[in-house]
C-alpha cells in the first residue's frame, strides 16, 4: 500500500513539474519572441546634409542620384528663413532647382523621365499652420507643374506625405493631427492625377492614444511596408523593444501589410532607427532609396522643434531584403488592427 502510494505520489509530482514547466517556457517563450530577430546590421555614414533640415526623399532619377530636400520654420531661430523646395544632385552637392514656395513637408516619386514632389502648404507666418497636399511635376527640373490633390478639411491639418507605386496604380501616405496627433491614412491614384480617400482603413491609434507619425510607404510584392515615426514615452507598443538610449524619445519602427487593414510590428529586438547621441533625441522622418545594390535610410536627427540635421545608414543589400529581414512568420508578433484604429498583443 505504501509502494503504491509513492508511485502514485512521484507519478503525480512528474505530472506536476512537466505542467509547470510547460507553462514557465510558454510564458518565457511568448515574452522572448516578441522581440527574437536581430536588427540587420546598419552602417551608419558618417556625414549629414545641412543644418536644420528635417524632411527629405532620395530618389534615383535619369541615372544620378537626388536628394528632394525642404527648408521650414522650426522654432525661433528659423524665424526669416524661407519655406520652400528643393532638388539637391547629391554626387556634387549643388542645389539644382528650387520650387513650390510656402510648401513644405515634401516626399517625392519618380515615374519614367517625370520628378513628382509631394507637398503641403506651409503657411505659419500667417498663424493658419499647414493646408492641402500639391503635387509639383516636372519632366527636366527646370519647369514645374502645380496641382492640388489632397483637400484638407476644416478640423484637421496635414503634414508628411510618401507616395509609392502599387497593384492597380499608386498610393499615398499621409499624416494628420486628427484622429490621433499624430496619425495617417492612405489615398489611391491611378495616374498621380486624381486621388482618393481610402474609406475605412487609418494609421491612428485610438485605442492607446499613441503616435504614427511621418509615414514612409513601399510596396514590394506581396507587402506593403510602413516606415513610421513613434513616440517611445506615448507608444505601448513600442515598449516592446530594448532601447540603447531610453532618454530619447523619437524613433521609427518598421510594420508591414498585405491589405492595409492589418498591421504587423516587426519583431526587431531594436527600433529600426534609435537616435544615437550624436543624433540628438531625434531619429524620425526617414525615407529610404536602393543604389547600387545598397539600402540608404535618410533620417532625420536634431531636437525636432529647434534645430537637426539629415544623417544616413546603411543596409549592405537591396531594399526587399533589407525589409524581410525584420519580420519572422514563425513567432507572435504585436499586430495593428486599421480599421479599428487599436493594436493587438499575442495572448
Amino acid at each position: 500500500m505504501n509502494n503504491m502510494f509513492k508511485n502514485a505520489f512521484f507519478i503525480l509530482l512528474i505530472i506536476c513539474c512537466l505542467i509547470s514547466g510547460h507553462e514557465v517556457s510558454a510564458q518565457n517563450r511568448t515574452e522572448r519572441e516578441w522581440i527574437s530577430i536581430e536588427n540587420p546590421k546598419l552602417i551608419k555614414l558618417p556625414m549629414g546634409f545641412g543644418v536644420n533640415r528635417i524632411e527629405n526623399t532620395p530618389v534615383m532619377y535619369q541615372g544620378r542620384p537626388l536628394l528632394i530636400e525642404n527648408s521650414r520654420l522650426i522654432g525661433e531661430i528659423n524665424k526669416n528663413h524661407a519655406v520652400d523646395m528643393y532638388v539637391v544632385d547629391m554626387t556634387t552637392g549643388k542645389v539644382i532647382s528650387r520650387f513650390g514656395e510656402n510648401f513644405a513637408f515634401n516626399s517625392a516619386f519618380v515615374e519614367g523621365n517625370t520628378l513628382n514632389v509631394f507637398g503641403t502648404e506651409n503657411s505659419e507666418p500667417n498663424g493658419s499652420w499647414t493646408g492641402s497636399i500639391y503635387r509639383f511635376w516636372s519632366p527636366d527640373l527646370k519647369t514645374w507643374h502645380k496641382e492640388r490633390v489632397v483637400d484638407r478639411p476644416s478640423d484637421r491639418h496635414f503634414f508628411n506625405t510618401s507616395v509609392c507605386k502599387s497593384p492597380g496604380g499608386y498610393l499615398m501616405a499621409y499624416e494628420s493631427n486628427k484622429p490621433v496627433a499624430w496619425s495617417f491614412s492612405f489615398a489611391s491614384s491611378e495616374d498621380l492625377l486624381k486621388w482618393n480617400s481610402i474609406e475605412g482603413v487609418s494609421m491612428a491609434d485610438v485605442g492607446e492614444g499613441g503616435c504614427l507619425a511621418n509615414p514612409t510607404i513601399r510596396y514590394i510584392e506581396p507587402f506593403y511596408y510602413a516606415i513610421i515615426g513613434v513616440h517611445r514615452h506615448k507608444d505601448k507598443a513600442v515598449e516592446a523593444y530594448h532601447f540603447h538610449r531610453p532618454d530619447a524619445p523619437y524613433l521609427t519602427v518598421l510594420m508591414r501589410s498585405k491589405d492595409l487593414k492589418m498591421w504587423t510590428l516587426s519583431p526587431t529586438r531594436y527600433p529600426l532607427l534609435e537616435p544615437e547621441i550624436e543624433d540628438g533625441i531625434n531619429a524620425t522622418d526617414a525615407d529610404i532609396f536602393e543604389f547600387m545594390g545598397n539600402t540608404y535610410i535618410f533620417y532625420g536627427a536634431g531636437w525636432q522643434d529647434s534645430r537637426g540635421t539629415i544623417r544616413v545608414k546603411m543596409y549592405a543589400g537591396p531594399m526587399k531584403e533589407f525589409f524581410e529581414t525584420h519580420f519572422s512568420d514563425q513567432i507572435p508578433t504585436i499586430r495593428f488592427d486599421a480599421t479599428k484604429g487599436h493594436y493587438i498583443y499575442p495572448d
